[in-house]
């Protein structure tokens, strides 16, 4: 791994509960409950499993892509090409962390 995947990974297992390991084709996954928040292949690229319609929306709104291998699935891709990119992608595992560790249905606003 990198820099990138250095900042990355310092900055998620900062969050209470984050754990890291090692994934599938050399990647660093995150997870928090026992549940995978998303992977880094390297310095290049961010995967996150989302539900569809907070994926599209997401998508909508430039903030990711679809998955560069199965783009119907729910999972977002986020390429990292600049230092700036690493807090847009930090940003979307935010957005994954607060989804996967709110306990409420009310708290649950990601649901359209």
């Amino acid at each position: 791994m990198g820099e990138i995947s250095d900042k990355v990974r310092q900055t998620l297992e900062s969050w209470p509960g984050v754990t890291v390991h090692d994934h599938r084709f050399g990647s660093l996954e995150f997870k928090v409950n026992g549940k995978e928040m998303g992977h880094l292949h390297g310095d290049e690229i961010a995967d996150l499993p989302f539900p569809k319609n907070l994926a599209k929306k997401l998508i909508a709104e430039g903030k990711a892509s679809p998955h560069h291998f199965i783009p119907q699935s729910g999972w977002l891709s986020y390429r990292i090409e600049r230092n700036e990119d690493v807090a847009r992608a930090i940003e979307l595992f935010r957005l994954q962390y607060q989804r996967l560790t709110s306990k409420s249905v009310k708290d649950k606003w990601w649901k359209l």
